[in-house]
């Protein structure tokens, strides 16, 4: 285990860094583990890589800060990504890859427009009162991250006929 992690400088033990690879691969154990339908795991069911020691739990304040914010940092690159990509097959995946990190995609067509949640782009008019105010379709993809809007998604909105 002690392969995994190493100190940034030799003479610094409070740092420490995880490989990406290691940390995406406890994702998987878990995943696993969820998945026996809802049955309790013990530590001890486990493999022996993925038991959690209880001295490895603690990281300093500076590390998960600067894991915060370099995940900040991945995520707003990949919605620069995702709003050039050309392929739709490629934004899909963009979308997958960000939503297997918690962080999804906001299509609100149909819901009733929410101005603190979407930002209105255009409004298309209609003779049906029961669509009035509702939004039309997302221009824009936005994204939330857990539940905190990231990005609102820009819509268009019904409006009624007027005079």
């Amino acid at each position: 285990m002690a392969s995994w992690f190493k100190n940034k400088r030799k003479d610094e033990d409070s740092t420490i860094e995880v490989r990406a690879a290691v940390i995406a691969e406890v994702d998987r154990e878990v995943d696993r583990v969820v998945e026996r339908e809802g049955e309790a795991v013990s530590q001890e069911e486990l493999s022996d890589d993925f038991r959690v020691e209880p001295a490895l739990v603690s990281i300093a304040p500076e590390v998960y800060d600067q894991a915060v914010s370099e995940r900040l940092a991945l995520v707003s690159l990949c919605l620069y990504a995702h709003d050039r990509a050309r392929s739709s097959g490629v934004a899909e995946r963009i979308e997958e890859g960000l939503a297997a990190v918690g962080v999804t995609a906001v299509r609100p067509d149909g819901d009733r427009f929410d101005p603190a949640h979407h930002e209105a782009g255009g409004t298309l008019v209609t003779e049906d009162a029961g669509l009035q105010g509702t939004v039309a379709e997302t221009e824009v993809v936005g994204f939330s991250d857990r539940g905190q809007l990231l990005r609102p998604p820009i819509v268009t909105v019904y409006t009624g006929k007027t005079a």
